[in-house]
């Protein structure tokens, strides 16, 4: 690349950083479980090659989201503050722990371990930001402007740090059991939360009016933060034995986790003939979106959280589902990755040819 034309790829690079969406560590997210369901799944080569991709992702967006903090820091403030952009600050918690727990899978725990510290630290930082801010700001939006299926990601965060900690716990030698109580712990404040949050969402969803630019694909979360909440249960579950205090929880685990499932597994005919309403009834666009790995990212999940759930309730029929339901998360992810690459390359050479190149 010639010296005139590194100009606007700098002007292109630097543009991006600066309206760089925390989001987009979404696509962390659904990479990170299409990989994890293809390993529970025996199918360790192309598990192996996303984690590998993974890796590239969380290190590519941890670098923009630090260059904007550094060069932006009262954009991201104000980002974080806000009920629209706020709660996809959650997903940087969830892509960490999604990593870790790839890490965990298919290298070492050290580096697992690492991940999950970090993410303790990111989850009590924006969980604690974004919900004060929420709560103390002045000029508030109405339920219908202020809420969508991206505040369900704070469920997702916090279910994540449950998920990798339960499996970390045995290697805390002496701690365990500590790090066990806070994992059910942290499973029962993510229930909770859901609970909350998808009241009101349910509540916009049949009582105020939704436009077919609300109906967004992170309302998918609905989904994805139930199967989320089901893997946590089932991890729980299979790491009843470790501790007399959690074989003590397991039946009241089995029937949480079982009713988290059912809930999330009727979300799924629900959510796809809205989306057939909004693209073949409605006519809205099908456009690549940043906020479509809110939807590859629910697919996978209730692919991994079913298999938990067989295994820990020992009901093999059940995983005739997800041997089926990874190939639509492993071809959802498939179809976003390319979109989104030709929405970059796109966008590279329109901002170079503004440029005269």
């Amino acid at each position: 690349m010639n010296a005139g034309a590194r100009a606007p790829t700098k002007a292109w690079i630097g543009n991006g950083i600066k309206n760089f969406p925390a989001g987009y560590f979404a696509l962390v997210m659904a990479t990170g479980i299409c990989s994890i369901a293809m390993h529970l799944l025996a199918m360790r080569e192309v598990a192996r090659v996303l984690f590998g991709l993974n890796v590239a992702f969380l290190g590519v967006l941890g670098l923009m989201l630090a260059a904007r903090l550094i060069r932006w820091p009262r954009l991201v403030l104000a980002d974080l503050c806000d009920h629209q952009r706020g709660p996809g600050f959650f997903t940087i918690v969830a892509a960490v722990n999604v990593v870790g727990i790839q890490s965990f899978l298919m290298t070492e725990v050290g580096v697992a371990k690492a991940l999950w510290g970090t993410s303790l630290g990111l989850w009590f930082v924006i969980m604690y930001t974004f919900f004060l801010a929420a709560i103390v700001r002045k000029d508030k939006p109405s339920l219908a402007q202020g809420i969508n299926g991206a505040w369900l990601v704070a469920v997702v965060a916090t279910q994540s740090v449950s998920v990798l900690g339960t499996f970390l716990a045995p290697s805390f030698q002496g701690h365990s059991e500590m790090v066990l109580f806070f994992a059910v712990c942290m499973f029962m404040l993510g229930a909770s939360l859901y609970l909350s949050i998808i009241t009101l969402i349910f509540y916009r969803f049949t009582f105020l009016t939704l436009t077919m630019d609300q109906l967004t694909p992170p309302y998918w979360i609905n989904m994805g933060a139930v199967a989320i909440t089901t893997l946590a249960g089932a991890t729980l579950l299979l790491h009843a034995e470790a501790w007399s205090f959690l074989a003590q929880l397991r039946p009241f685990l089995l029937g949480f986790t079982l009713f988290f499932w059912s809930g999330c597994t009727w979300w799924i005919p629900l959510l796809i003939l809205l989306g057939i309403w909004r693209h073949g009834v409605r006519r809205f666009p099908l456009t690549y979106d940043p906020q479509y790995w809110g939807m590859v990212f629910p697919l996978g999940m209730y692919t991994v959280s079913t298999i938990r759930l067989a295994q820990a309730t020992e009901i093999d029929f059940l995983l005739v589902i997800p041997k089926a339901f990874v190939w639509f998360a492993f071809g959802a992810w498939v179809l976003t990755f390319a979109a989104m690459s030709h929405r970059l390359v796109f966008s590279w050479r329109r901002a170079t040819l503004k440029e005269g190149f």
